[in-house]
């Protein structure tokens, strides 16, 4: 199974996260994306688990969780399936 999204090089800067998502450096100021992360210690961010599928990031210390997709800002739409009879 091909994963979401490949994440690599997770660390944080200042009130910044910086990663690469598919082989794009993003940086993103942790205040924008999580008030839990961005009060969190620097031993809480530093402890995170990325999703085997890269659909997401966990930190368990603090039980937080942000999905790629949120944090790119892709959203999904339902497309509306016809039943045929």
């Amino acid at each position: 199974m091909k994963p979401y999204h490949d994440i690599k090089n997770l660390h944080f800067s200042g009130k910044f996260m910086i990663l690469t998502v598919d082989g794009e450096e993003k940086r993103v100021n942790t205040k924008d994306i999580s008030t839990v992360l961005d009060r969190a210690s620097e031993k809480e961010k530093i402890t995170f688990e990325i999703s085997p599928s890269g659909y997401g990031i966990h930190w368990p210390l603090i039980d937080e969780d942000i999905a790629i997709d949120g944090l790119l800002g892709i959203v999904h739409t339902k497309e509306s399936k016809r039943k045929t009879v």
